[in-house]
């Protein structure tokens, strides 16, 4: 598979990476782990050499899922994970609050080398900004974790403008990572320029809506109890029906190139920057397969016009997450 750096670092990784959090968090019951570890393995002998975890996913279990599967193939892969969570006590599900002291990030960085069976963690991202604590005192931790080699690279998720600039100017930022789809593009007015001006590669997760841009859900699809989509007011049977009509438009799309919606969507953001890399999740070989045809469709600059122009033109209905927590993101 094609790589794409990350950063001005040398962080090299494949131009697909996989989000592995759906795996045991957010998305129902944890599926199967020797399937899933199945499914890793799969996904690296497909070229695929950046994975995404974190410690909040599970809490904790799906790095340790990823430790596991991944550990035949260390210096192969790319593993990133991050901090910033206040998490319960006892391994329950969910958080008390954001915490990025750099006591904390320590701490967080530490167990994580354990759980990852890795001797440094490839790409630590704070994965939100913390309003009580300075970014610069952020990025100064991470980089005292870099020159002790317990990190190689610093990154920022869902981070504003202002704040990468300053998290960047104490510590180079190698990736922010980011929500970035065809149907969430809040980031193209200032978020992707200042990336572009500073060097920073831009990781886009939920590239294909959380599942919405595949065209398997409708209104009528009801998911499992445990499924966080039912919280979205994206995800309203309302919501789910009013905005149909952009997945149609990338159906008609997909039909004349001979392509899937997914695929579709996800070589829209491969072709948007080379700096982009998306970070599609699956639980089924069937799907990673698809994902990662996308790596091999060139969309043209008219392509991109066109599908831009056309998508722009779709009125969404429903913000992407709860106030609570959409109020984490952008600062």
């Amino acid at each position: 598979m094609e790589k794409r750096r990350l950063g001005s670092g040398g962080l090299e990784v494949s131009a697909i990476g996989f989000g592995c959090m759906g795996m045991s968090f957010s998305y129902g019951p944890a599926a199967d782990r020797g399937e899933m570890i199945s499914l890793l393995h799969a996904a690296v002998d497909r070229g695929v050499t950046f994975f995404d975890t974190a410690e909040v996913y599970g809490p904790y279990t799906n790095e340790d899922l990823v430790g596991e599967a991944l550990e035949p193939f260390r210096g192969r892969v790319v593993i990133a994970t991050k901090f910033g969570f206040r998490l319960k006590p006892n391994g329950e599900p969910g958080w008390l609050g954001l915490d990025s002291r750099p006591e904390q990030i320590r701490r967080v960085a530490e167990a994580a080398l354990q759980r990852l069976r890795i001797e440094t963690i490839d790409l630590f991202y704070q994965h939100r900004v913390d309003p009580e604590v300075p970014i610069e005192e952020v990025a100064g931790a991470v980089g005292r974790l870099i020159e002790e080699g317990k990190v190689r690279h610093f990154g920022l998720s869902e981070a504003g403008a202002a704040t990468i600039r300053r998290a960047h100017a104490v510590q180079p930022v190698a990736a922010l990572q980011s929500e970035y789809s065809l149907w969430t593009r809040n980031h193209e007015s200032e978020i992707l320029p200042t990336v572009r001006e500073l060097g920073i590669g831009f990781v886009a997760y939920s590239p294909l809506g959380k599942g919405f841009l595949t065209g398997k859900i409708d209104e009528k699809t009801e998911f499992d109890s445990a499924d966080f989509r039912n919280i979205l007011p994206r995800f309203t049977p309302e919501a789910r029906k009013a905005n149909q009509s952009l997945v149609d438009l990338l159906t008609e799309i997909a039909a004349a190139r001979g392509a899937t919606p997914a695929q579709i969507a996800l070589a829209w953001l491969l072709a948007r920057e080379p700096w982009i890399v998306p970070i599609p999740g699956t639980r089924r070989l069937d799907r990673l397969e698809e994902n990662l045809g996308a790596s091999a469709i060139r969309l043209t600059a008219d392509d991109l016009r066109e599908i831009g122009e056309a998508t722009a033109r779709i009125d969404l209905l429903g913000t992407r997450y709860p106030e609570h927590i959409e109020k984490m993101t952008g600062r």
